[in-house]
Order: structure tokens, then C-alpha cells, then sequence
């Protein structure tokens, strides 16, 4: 594809929102989708999805919970002292690991639209039109773009995106380990500079996968010090990294992670997932966020497309619906990670959490959104 070729829409990334969009547009519109890596991989994320998001999935023709994805109703919460809250989660989840979830959503894609494996290096806009070009020289052009690229990208850089030219204080760490642990619990463990969360996914392991400040990191010489010192002050994350066995060869990482305000259209292009705004994980929604996003965008292009509107009101009306159905999780997420981190606010906030145990599903509900259909 050397020469200039022409589509309805370029999404960019092929993470869940970009998959998940690309299916929900594919019907109705010449779809491409570029992706820099192969399918499917690894990636740094906690694994665990909100069933809000669950009979969506399903009307896409993709069920998890026929793919083996474990059905989690339990959270257990612990203090760096390894202080204890258990609640049921009012919606539930499901534990499936991001290289088979975006495998299935990828085969039920996969044949249905254009789907190309490059990086993106240039995009612009010009006369109503994007010009996106590749690395190896491909060109395409459509009158609509969206971003679904992830957390950071030299995409970001490119846009001149606010977050990008600040500096994040936070780094990720994640794998996946053999270990006995109830298939019907997430559990989320604090330390001293983070927390960690653990659960099982569809091959019956247990992914962890932890938040912490570069300030925490840096004491340590590795990431396993950091585990067996830092980490393992809590007394349940001590137990685990004693008797889990690893099943990857090195964890995976992921550094400069921003939870900065980022705006959901940006230079006419409309950005979806992570790349639109990012949960804290303690919240355990972001891939549930990824997909609402990716629903809340094809189904306003699509109103847009057949009621002919203009592109200021696709992106007005897309800007407005992102922010009522996401912008409110994000503050709240932000507010519980603060709390969470200062050990002195935590001990009081569990301490309220035991008295009062009815609390805390309202709290996971201002987090959450309800079912889509």
C-alpha cells in the first residue's frame, strides 16, 4: 500500500478502545486501523473489567465468559499494615488477560476491516481531511481520525499535548504467576509509595500488577528487592511474592505514567481510552473506560453520519459525553489515590470503612458507571 489510500476513519492503536471501535464502526463505514505491534502481546494492566461493560461486548459478537475470563464479585482491600476490608462489588467483574481479550476482539475484527501493523509519524490536517502518514512510507487519508494509542505516545509530542511536556512521577510493573487464589477476588494491597493488585485471569493465573512513585522505586537496585523489601511490608504481599512462581521471564514496565487532565478531542482528532484520560487503576475500571469510550465515540459518528451534522457538533457532542460519563470517575479516583497513600488518612479511612461497611460499594459506584446496552 505504497500509494495514497483512502478511508471513512483511521483509528490509531489497537488496544481494546481502538478494537472495540473499529467492530462497533466496521458495518457501517471503511475502517482502518493501525497498530505498531503485533497481535496479540502482554501489556501492563490490572486485568480486571467491570461487568458494566459485559453485555456491550456481548452484542459485538465477543463473550468472555466463554473464553475462560474468571466472574469476580469480591474486593478485598488491605492497609500497609495489611489491615483488612472486604466488600462485594456491586456490578461485579471479570478477569481476563489483555493478550486474550484483545485476541478475541481482534479476530472478530480482524477480517472485517483494513488492519495494518506500522507506526504512525505524521498527521495532518488539512481542507477537512487528515493525511496520517506511516513508517514505511504508507499514506492514508480519511476525514476522521481517532486516537487510541494508550497512556503516552510520540504521537502526544507530535499533537503537543498539554500532559506530555509535564513530568510523572508514576511507573508500572506487572506479570503474571502461578499461585492459590480465590478466582472470585481482586484484591488491592497497599505499601509504602503504591499499591498492588491481584487477580486471576482465563489460564487460571495470577496477574499482579502495581502503581508506584519513581521517589519509592528508586531505594531499591531491582524491581524483585523492590518487591521482597518495600512491597512486602504489607504482610499479604509478603506471603504472595514468597510463594508465587513467576511465568514470565522479566516483568513487564511501563514508566511517565500521567494521570493529568487530557481532553478528549485534540486537533480534530477524537481520543478514545487511555489516551483520552486515565483512571487511577486502584479503581480497577480502565479497561471497562476503554470500551465504554470506544461505544460512547461510533455511536455519536455514526448519529453524525447519517444525520449529516457538521464536525464541530460530532466534536462538541463527543467532548460533552466523555466528560458526564468520565469526568466525575476521575475525580473520584484521584481523590480515593490520595487518600490511600498518605498512611495516617488511610488508617482513618478504614478505620470509618469497618464501622460502617455499607460504604464502601457506594464508593466503587462513584468509580463505575451501570450497564451499558
Amino acid at each position: 500500500m505504497q500509494e495514497e489510500s483512502t478511508f471513512d476513519i483511521v483509528i490509531i492503536g489497537g488496544g481494546l478502545a481502538g478494537l472495540t471501535c473499529a467492530l462497533a464502526l466496521v458495518d457501517y463505514c471503511k475502517v482502518l486501523l493501525v497498530e505498531k505491534e503485533s497481535f496479540p502481546n502482554h501489556k501492563v494492566c490490572g486485568e480486571y473489567v467491570s461487568n458494566e461493560v459485559l453485555p456491550y461486548l456481548q452484542s459485538l459478537g465477543v463473550d468472555p465468559l466463554q473464553h475462560g475470563a474468571k466472574q469476580i464479585n469480591t474486593l478485598e482491600i488491605s492497609t500497609h499494615t495489611g489491615a483488612v476490608v472486604k466488600s462485594n462489588l456491586p456490578l461485579g467483574g471479570f478477569g481476563m488477560s489483555r493478550y486474550a481479550l484483545d485476541m478475541l476482539l481482534y479476530k472478530a475484527v480482524s477480517d472485517r476491516c483494513t488492519i495494518v501493523q506500522d507506526t504512525i509519524t505524521e498527521i495532518s490536517f488539512v481542507d477537512e481531511m487528515f493525511r496520517v502518514n506511516a513508517k514505511n512510507g504508507d499514506v492514508f487519508s480519511a476525514p476522521h481520525v481517532v486516537g487510541a494509542y494508550g497512556k503516552r505516545s510520540n504521537l502526544d509530542k507530535l499533537l503537543n499535548r498539554k500532559f506530555i511536556q509535564e513530568k510523572s512521577p508514576w511507573l508500572a510493573v506487572k506479570a503474571h504467576y502461578t499461585y492459590d487464589f480465590d478466582d472470585t477476588k481482586v484484591a488491592l494491597h497497599n505499601f509504602n509509595g503504591g499499591y498492588c493488585g491481584l487477580s486471576k485471569v482465563e489460564t487460571n493465573a495470577v496477574n499482579a500488577c502495581y502503581l508506584t512513585t519513581y521517589a519509592s522505586f528508586k531505594k531499591s537496585n531491582s524491581i524483585v528487592q523492590f518487591q521482597n523489601e518495600t512491597m512486602s511490608a504489607n504482610p499479604h504481599l509478603a506471603h504472595f511474592f514468597k510463594d508465587a512462581v513467576p511465568l514470565f521471564s522479566e516483568p513487564l514496565t511501563i514508566s511517565q505514567i500521567s494521570f493529568n487532565t487530557k481532553q478528549p478531542v485534540e486537533n480534530h482528532m477524537f481520543m478514545i481510552g487511555d489516551t483520552a484520560g486515565l483512571i487511577h487503576p486502584l479503581c480497577g475500571n480502565g479497561m471497562a473506560m476503554a470500551i465504554h469510550s470506544a461505544k460512547l465515540f461510533s455511536e455519536l459518528y455514526l448519529a453524525h453520519k447519517k444525520q449529516k451534522q457538521s464536525r464541530d457538533a460530532l466534536e462538541l457532542n463527543y467532548s460533552r459525553a466523555w466528560q458526564e460519563n468520565f469526568s466525575r470517575r476521575l475525580q473520584t479516583g484521584r481523590r480515593i489515590q490520595n487518600v490511600l497513600l498518605r498512611p495516617s488518612l488511610a488508617k482513618a479511612a478504614f478505620t470509618t470503612a469497618r464501622m460502617f461497611p455499607s460504604l464502601v460499594p457506594e464508593v466503587i459506584k462513584k468509580t463505575h458507571g451501570t450497564i451499558l446496552v
